[in-house]
């Protein structure tokens, strides 16, 4: 089973796109759970998590919240970013034979264009992040926010595609 936490600030569409996708891994039993962790959102932010049954939180401490997740996996996104056709049965295999963590790979379909690639750095959580309960409890401080989780870390990268979340900001805009 895996456990999905997203940060969000203000994000209440870009939030309901990712948790719409979820949607099927919940029906096909490996999403267990999904965690939103909020910075002070004016929006319908905790409107949206709250419908689709999601765990709000305005305030909270990493660490617990590492250790309520439900799942033996954690997958860290951000809101807006959404896995394309595949990834439920590849990360249930994953999750079954690997122990190691793993990120998406980048959507053919969604790329910037050159001149906005060339020097750029890739944010920690464009392409999510996959990792084991346990290698998430052994890293946990209190204070971090889920990028922190993937610094030093050397993920394996999933055949499956996730169209990043700036896409949805671009299409809002």
């Amino acid at each position: 089973m895996l456990t999905v936490v997203l940060e969000c600030q203000d994000q209440e569409s870009e939030l309901a796109q990712t948790l719409s996708v979820l949607v099927a891994g919940a029906v096909e039993g490996l999403v267990s759970d999904v965690v939103v962790l909020d910075h002070g959102s004016r929006d319908g932010t905790s409107r949206v998590a709250d419908a689709a049954g999601c765990r709000f939180h305005s305030q909270w401490d990493i660490k617990d919240i590492v250790r309520a997740a439900r799942g033996e996996w954690l997958l860290f996104v951000e809101p807006g970013a959404r896995p394309q056709a595949g990834w439920i049965d590849e990360i249930a295999e994953y999750v079954a034979l690997n122990k190691l963590p793993a990120r998406f790979t980048a959507s053919r379909g969604y790329r910037r264009p050159f001149f906005q690639r060339v020097g750029r750095t890739v944010p920690p959580l464009e392409l999510g992040f996959l990792l084991p309960k346990k290698q998430a409890l052994a890293i946990a401080k209190s204070g971090m926010r889920l990028t922190e989780f993937v610094k030093g870390q050397k993920p394996r990268r999933l055949a499956s595609e996730l169209i990043p979340s700036w896409v949805a900001r671009a299409a809002a805009r």
